[in-house]
């Protein structure tokens, strides 16, 4: 029977309630900052619509939370070298640093996301979801080991857009313990809509998928689930992550009308000087400014002038030019925002002064590890996510590696991956006055109580072989004494001894 569905949820094999879906979706419109537009009615009481002059902090605060767990200076090993040389393979292949940093982003915003690796012209590539693609098919349960991830593309037939819906099912069998992936593809005309299914090859680029592969003596999934941390309080049987917005919808749309209303007063508050009409050239004629009618004398303003407005006058000398210009109300409006960023900086566990300033200005990296900040805990509580996410995609890539048969020697691998132990360094320094510490490590130095190669490591970022390289030229240019005389900076203390028993062997002499 050809298989109709509407939404990916009315599989049922998937277990999430379309409830979720609808969340995210919502999360996704906040991210994108696709909100609805503002009704208004003008002075005659004609209704219009606006775009919304809104503040996209839900983009901020998931750009900046992004940036401070992952970034170009986290690095990824595994402890088996051979196994090391793949996965740096996949990892560089990928763009792997800068296309996590994007994509944690967007897992943030909505709460969820996925990395797929999968091989392709004998290589190990890595595919990328988000919340909306990906659909656990167990639920009551904080490990997600089975999964559907839909992917979505769309083209033109017949002058006609048609929707496209690869949905790829994760299963074990529960009897012989194999591991399944099912492709299973789907068109549509409506955008909203799952669609009837097809033939794969409806397709070029999915002509080459199988209906189905098993995949025999693997023990990890052949994919990496990320979700944000916390308890799923909206649906707690779902073990999908709550989004940035979720819990901060109302303080959102707080933050959005005060700034939406403060641009339409700094608009609506611009000079505006009220005159008479008769004292418009030409007003009299047409009910309306036209300074260009009975050209008397030439307009003394610009044509694009609009700080003067008229008013019915009667021609007498009662008749004045009025200021009507209101002051606009920055403080006010700076104060009602500075409250509701303060609340959205609680809500989504950020310190004090990310977004608005704090009685002692805008704190720095140094000060936010220094008074063990809401940011630095929301962080760490973010990168125990991180850490899992990577250990799953590193022992992903493990398994499929072991398919040598469809590989390239540089992908293929082959040994215990129970055995095998994956590495996440995420990068401090974020967090870090780097001069504070050079600072800090010199004086360290200077006093015995740090090597130099500890500093040189540290604080200039070097690896071993280049710390031996440095050592071996200080070695070299201490041994040799300054112009002047004076034993350089870093002698060793064997120089010293040497010119004391040449001055004892001369005095012996001398006697």
């Amino acid at each position: 029977m050809t298989q109709q569905l509407e939404k990916v949820t009315d599989d049922p094999r998937v277990a999430i309630p379309s409830s979720e879906y609808e969340r995210i979706r919502k999360a996704k419109a906040y991210y994108a900052n696709d909100l609805k537009r503002v009704t208004f009615r003008d002075a005659k009481g004609r209704a219009y619509k606006r775009q919304l002059n809104s503040l996209n902090i839900t983009k901020m605060a998931s750009r900046r939370l992004a940036s401070i767990i992952f970034n170009e200076g986290c690095e990824v090993s595994v402890d088996d070298k051979k196994a090391d040389k793949v996965v740096q393979q996949v990892l560089q292949a990928s763009d792997f640093n800068e296309n996590y940093e994007t994509f944690l982003e967007k897992w943030i915003a909505l709460g969820s996301g996925c990395i797929r690796p999968t091989i392709s012209n004998g290589k190990i590539v890595l595919s990328w979801a988000v919340a909306d693609q990906v659909y656990p098919l167990n639920v009551n349960t904080s490990e997600v080991n089975e999964i559907a991830i839909a992917f979505k593309s769309q083209q033109v037939e017949n002058r006609q857009t048609v929707y496209y819906t690869l949905l790829e099912f994760h299963q074990w069998d529960q009897n012989t313990g194999d591991y399944t992936i099912t492709n299973e593809l789907y068109r549509s005309t409506q955008k909203d809509t799952v669609g009837i299914q097809v033939s794969l090859d409806t397709l070029d680029e999915y002509a080459s998928l199988q209906p189905s592969v098993k995949f025999h003596n693997i023990t990890k999934p052949l994919f990496a689930f990320y979700k944000n941390p916390g308890a799923n309080n909206i649906n707690l049987d779902s073990p999908l992550g709550l989004g940035i917005v979720d819990n901060a919808k109302t303080t959102v749309d707080a933050i959005n009308r005060t700034h939406d209303e403060f641009v339409e007063e700094v608009i609506k508050g611009r000079r505006k000087i009220l005159a008479p009409d008769y004292m418009f050239q030409g007003a009299s004629e047409s009910n309306e400014l036209n300074q260009f009618a009975n050209k008397t004398h030439p307009p003394l303003l610009p044509e694009d002038e609009t700080v003067f407005q008229m008013y019915y006058g009667s021609n007498s000398d009662e008749d004045k030019i009025v200021d009507l210009t209101v002051p606009i109300r920055v403080d006010d409006y700076t104060k009602a925002m500075n409250f509701w960023l303060d609340e959205f900086e609680r809500e989504t566990g950020l310190s004090q002064g990310t977004f608005t300033s704090t009685p002692q200005g805008i704190q720095t990296a140094t000060e936010v590890v220094s008074n063990n900040s809401t940011t630095y805990q929301t962080r760490s509580s973010y990168l125990t996510m991180v850490r899992k996410n990577i250990y799953s995609l590193i022992y992903a890539i493990l398994e499929l590696a072991q398919y040598t048969d469809l590989l390239d020697p540089d992908y293929q691998w082959t040994g215990d991956i129970d055995a095998v132990q994956p590495n996440f360094k995420p990068n401090d320094g974020v967090f870090i006055d780097q001069d504070k510490q050079k600072q800090e490590d010199l004086q360290a130095v200077a006093g015995n109580a740090l090597p130099k190669r500890i500093m040189w490591i540290r604080d200039y970022g070097i690896d071993d072989a280049t710390a031996d390289e440095w050592w071996k030229m200080l070695q070299e240019e201490s041994g040799q004494p300054d112009p002047d005389g004076e034993i350089g900076l870093y002698a060793s203390g064997g120089d010293d001894n040497d010119d004391e028993e040449n001055d004892t062997e001369s005095d012996a002499e001398g006697s």
